[in-house]
């Protein structure tokens, strides 16, 4: 008796289908039996979490949103720059240390990952914090881009187009904030971030 054979057709998970997750790399990442240092921007904003695989799911260990920034320590530059992800993955990554997490590995989903980018900003804030992740160190922004140069040398150049400097840097005169002291700025917010749990004051980001 010959029995009917014919093509096989597996349907993919939902979430590869719609372009969200890679679970060939998710798998690898959870094998390494680590938390996993997550980040993910839009244009406005960067959400850095420490995540732990669980049978039931994954579990939010610590995470902080770069809106934070502008309401605990005074942020008044963009929250969707390198910037703020370099002080979003600096905020999560004391609140992971501060609850006795040392180690993870960097998922960054679906991104490609392009040297110098908001996500290996957010990994540098992560690392300054004493968060222990494998990385390579070229693909670290360097400390000029990290507080912001970059932004501020931009906007000394189109300052004598006031048309065009008010147009891009609204939302920074709104807050009273010169986008060309971007760099000073970082600088004041960093060092409060710090402070924040050296006087042990922070929220938790749970």
């Amino acid at each position: 008796m010959v029995r009917a054979s014919g093509p096989t057709f597996r349907v993919p998970f939902r979430r590869r289908l719609e372009g969200k997750t890679n679970y060939y790399l998710r798998r690898r990442l959870i094998s390494s039996k680590k938390p996993r240092l997550v980040v993910r921007g839009s244009l406005k904003h960067i959400t850095v979490s420490i995540v732990e695989a669980k049978l039931n799911g994954d579990h939010t260990l610590a995470c902080a949103h770069s809106s934070e920034l502008s309401k605990n320590v005074g942020w008044l530059g963009g929250c969707g720059n390198l910037p703020a992800a370099y002080l979003t993955g600096l905020l999560v990554g004391h609140r992971a240390v501060s609850k006795g997490i040392k180690e993870a590995v960097l998922d960054i989903g679906l991104r490609f990952p392009s040297k110098g980018a908001r996500v290996f900003a957010a990994l540098r804030g992560a690392l300054d914090a004493g968060l222990q992740v494998s990385h390579e160190n070229t693909v670290l922004p360097d400390d000029k881009r990290i507080s912001g140069e970059h932004i501020a040398e931009y906007a000394n150049r189109i300052s004598t187009d006031p048309e065009l400097y008010q147009k891009r840097f609204s939302s920074y005169l709104a807050r009273n904030q010169k986008p060309e002291d971007l760099p000073k700025h970082f600088d004041v917010v960093k060092k409060r971030v710090i402070e924040l749990f050296e006087k042990g004051g922070a929220h938790t980001g749970d």
